[in-house]
């Protein structure tokens, strides 16, 4: 009997791509390429859905012009690509599959520590900027939203 070591080829890249590009999920989750890594997320819970709709009713009520929201939005960006909660834009103005960089930023809520930060001023395939605000104090937001995030209903 002649033994054969194991040899693990190296995955490039497009390796990766390829298996998230052909990976199918059950019903209800989430994939997403972050960073080279892939990335499965259960169906979100009863509290993430309320938490998402206090937000989606301030955006659609306070926003300086008419939105558009769209739920499951694929975004390719530079460190991966992501299917955030919702995308928020002017009417008419949603970007591409391919494009990354929302000028007005991107809002991140924090629900296990509590806090919703704004990453602003996109540059080289990241944000430059961002402002972090604890639940319950108010985020300004720029144009076209210009309007103060009321983050006090995520407590």
């Amino acid at each position: 009997m002649v033994a054969m070591p194991a040899v693990e080829h190296p995955r490039t890249e497009d390796d990766v791509l390829r298996a998230f590009l052909e990976l199918e999920t059950p019903a209800g989750f989430k994939a997403e390429l972050i960073e080279g890594e892939i990335v499965v997320t259960p169906p979100p819970d009863g509290s993430h859905e309320t938490a998402f709709a206090l937000l989606n009713r301030q955006f659609m009520r306070r926003a300086a012009v008419e939105l558009d929201l769209a739920g499951t939005k694929g975004l390719v960006t530079p460190k991966g690509r992501f299917i955030p909660d919702g995308t928020v834009s002017p009417v008419g103005h949603f970007e591409t599959a391919d494009s990354w960089a929302s000028p007005a930023g991107v809002l991140l809520v924090d629900r296990t520590d509590g806090n919703v930060t704004l990453f602003t001023d996109p540059e080289d395939g990241d944000y430059t900027a961002h402002v972090q605000v604890p639940f319950g104090k108010p985020l300004d937001l720029p144009a076209p939203f210009s309007f103060a995030l009321d983050t006090a209903p995520l407590r």
